[in-house]
């Protein structure tokens, strides 16, 4: 089932002028900032200290009880969101937004490599074929190899030797692959701290994730500390699937893994925020190069259809699933455009392979807590 948005007339573009409160950091001396800061590295050291430990519960409540608190942090939770309502495409390309290039990635990179690889077999094995006089039952045989081990690699790796090959080649051989990759986990990263999620590690390439995960299945993402999206949803063939499913897949893994969650056991708010933050890297990709790629594990013209899915699984009509993806795609893209510098700044640090600690005093160091 694809997803139908249809058009409702012209509405200017929203913008929201709510009141806000100004942190303490951002006014004041610069002694007071220096202190600040200090007391804020502290708090954030503490953060990643829990996180390495495993104790994520004890690390997102150092995160609250520092929330909105002088020398603590302005912006976790607490981004401004445009109103939950029906809004038309007409009101989104109004905005700057083109609903045919945001929701269709293209995979141009990893497809194009996959295609020289597969041209260069070919090449090779006729050049085996003519040089070494191979014969066409030894070349039926190879090729009979390759097929079992491509589907093994398919069922029980679900891809994951292919994608790391194409990963790890992309990032070596295209410096704007690579980039992307680092923009698109900085959008996820940025939006789900804005929303209240907290981020609880990132990894920029498959390789990076398959040595740090000792797992094939995994690919290069953004995970979250989600307990508290487990205890509120319940999720078909129990637990254990659901902790395989989030704790070691990324941003997009856990958005996949969303329909399979039974009808009616999913808050409004939780679906809002997990829905921005899966939209989140394609979002980013769009803002900076006018189209996205998606990635290996990312939302292609398939897994588009995956929200579409869930909206229905959890008993939306048609009308009102339209309405929650251009909400979405409305607020993802409205918060990544008023925090650009703040994104841009993360990328920066993530490219470094900061910690999450030091990724969240970057976003706090940058954002403008007047216009969060």
């Amino acid at each position: 089932m694809s997803l139908k948005l249809f058009s409702h007339g012209l509405i200017p573009p929203v913008k929201l002028r709510l009141q806000t409160v100004r942190a303490e950091e951002s006014s004041g001396p610069a002694t007071g900032f220096v202190v600040s800061r200090s007391l804020r590295l502290q708090i954030l050291e503490r953060v990643d200290e829990e996180l390495r430990k495993g104790n994520e519960k004890r690390a997102l409540t150092l995160v609250k009880d520092a929330q909105g608190k002088p020398g603590g942090l302005c912006g976790f939770g607490a981004a401004r969101q445009v109103p939950q309502r029906l809004y038309s495409l007409d009101e989104l390309k109004l905005n700057g937004i083109d609903t045919s290039s945001f929701l269709s990635p293209v995979d141009v990179t990893l497809g194009s490599i996959e295609r020289s690889l597969q041209f260069a077999a070919i090449v090779g094995g006729l050049s085996a074929w003519f040089t070494f006089g191979i014969s066409p039952a030894q070349i039926l045989y190879v090729s009979l190899g390759l097929l079992f081990l491509w589907s093994l690699d398919s069922v029980y790796f679900y891809g994951g030797v292919k994608n790391l090959m194409l990963d790890t080649i992309g990032h070596i051989s295209s410096q704007k692959y690579h980039n992307r990759v680092i923009q698109h986990e900085a959008g996820h990263f940025l939006i789900a701290y804005l929303l209240g999620v907290l981020p609880k590690g990132y990894t920029l390439t498959s390789w990076e994730a398959l040595i740090k995960e000792n797992s094939l299945n995994v690919q290069a993402g953004t995970a979250f500390v989600d307990f508290e999206f487990l205890e509120e949803v319940t999720v078909e063939n129990g637990p254990i699937l659901t902790a395989v499913v989030l704790e070691n897949g990324n941003s997009d893994l856990l958005f996949l893994a969303l329909q399979k969650i039974n009808a009616g056991k999913l808050s409004a708010k939780m679906l809002n925020r997990f829905s921005c933050i899966a939209l989140a890297g394609v979002a980013t990709e769009y803002l900076l190069f006018g189209y996205a790629e998606g990635g290996l594990a990312d939302i292609d013209k398939e897994k588009a259809q995956t929200l579409d899915k869930l909206l229905k699984s959890l008993g939306f009509t048609q009308r009102k699933a339209d309405s929650q993806v251009r909400w979405s795609v409305l607020n993802t893209v409205l918060l990544l455009r008023r925090h650009e510098k703040v994104r841009s700044q993360l990328a920066e640090a993530m490219a470094l392979g900061k910690s999450v600690g030091s990724c969240i005093d970057i976003i706090e160091k940058f954002i403008n807590c007047d216009d969060i």
